[in-house]
């Protein structure tokens, strides 16, 4: 499977659609004066500049290496993914929960409902439109994998936040709209707050999959187990390579991967060939798989015998 990956098109649907439907949301707010109306136009404009986070993240991840930073900066893409988890639990989930909170404490009458459910319902197919854009993007890069294995082995937090938090978005959006009915059917303004609260429970369970996932990809995971299987055969099949011990592989990026091998040489090969097989290695694995940015191999006796540990 490809990892699935999210384009930048993608993520700039996903900000223009937040941000007309947070400015949509804080108008309606302002004009019924509901509490789950409100708390939608923060998760809006927390999703906003969620988006801008994730493209500045996957700006900064491409600057090439430098002195003080010799593997490149390809971890701003997950460093940044972590902190947007952390924003859509702190300010989505936090002031969502707030929000219900104070206003079934304090509760106030709504008015204007009709506008409500007019903004929610653009809401809604502004959301749609950016969730489907991400729904299409995604199926087409996991192929046949299922959809929690493909978020699971995704290197590129954008192609499932967005899709995650698109989700949350309009199941947010059916909550407040049931909130609103039901507090206008009932006379009760509690089923609004209560609407807050259940949009702060869904975005703290969105939060955690994706503080999860990111952190995974920030402390750093290893490449997808075929391709790990198809570089210990491309080593194996070198002319006087004697076994193959470990084959180390790590993440920096969704498109930039470092590669560790051990490797037990015939003991009667000169060293001027042991040379030249390891550029051989590293050249063929840059040209066979352009996501491997970096390959070292280390000549280790007894390596194979390393890796039965």
């Amino acid at each position: 499977m490809s990892a699935p990956t999210a384009s930048t098109r993608t993520l700039v649907v996903a900000l223009a659609a937040n941000l007309g439907i947070a400015a949509s949301k804080f108008v309606a707010a302002t004009i019924t004066g509901s509490s789950a109306m409100l708390t939608e136009g923060v998760h809006s404009v927390v999703d906003s500049t969620n988006q801008l986070l994730l493209m500045w993240g996957r700006r900064q991840s491409r600057k090439p290496p430098d002195k003080y930073h010799p593997f490149g900066y390809g971890r701003e893409l997950y460093f940044w993914s972590f902190v947007v988890a952390v924003l859509v639990f702190a300010l989505g989930a936090g002031v969502s929960i707030y929000e219900g909170i104070i206003h079934i404490a304090h509760p106030e009458e709504a008015v204007s409902p009709i506008i409500a459910y007019g903004v929610l319902l653009i809401a809604f197919l502004l959301e749609g439109w950016s969730t489907l854009e991400a729904y299409r993007e995604f199926k087409e890069a996991k192929g046949r994998t299922g959809w929690f294995k493909a978020i699971r082995q995704s290197k590129d937090p954008p192609a499932f936040i967005v899709l995650l938090e698109n989700g949350a978005a309009m199941a947010g959006i059916i909550a407040a709209a049931i909130g609103l009915a039901m507090a206008q059917l009932t006379g009760d303004p509690f089923y609004d707050g209560a609407a807050s609260i259940v949009i702060g429970v869904i975005l703290a369970i969105t939060a955690a999959v994706l503080a999860y996932e990111s952190k995974g990809l920030l402390i750093g995971e290893a490449a997808d187990p075929a391709l790990v299987r198809r570089l210990r055969e491309l080593v194996s099949s070198q002319p006087g390579v004697v076994g193959v011990g470990h084959v180390l592989t790590l993440h920096a990026s969704p498109d930039q991967i470092t590669v560790m091998i051990n490797v037990d040489f015939d003991n009667d090969m000169r060293a001027g060939d042991v040379e030249r097989i390891i550029q051989g290695v590293e050249t063929e694995a840059r040209d066979q798989w352009p996501e491997v940015s970096r390959v070292f191999v280390r000549p280790m006796e007894g390596a194979a015998k390393e890796r039965k540990k």
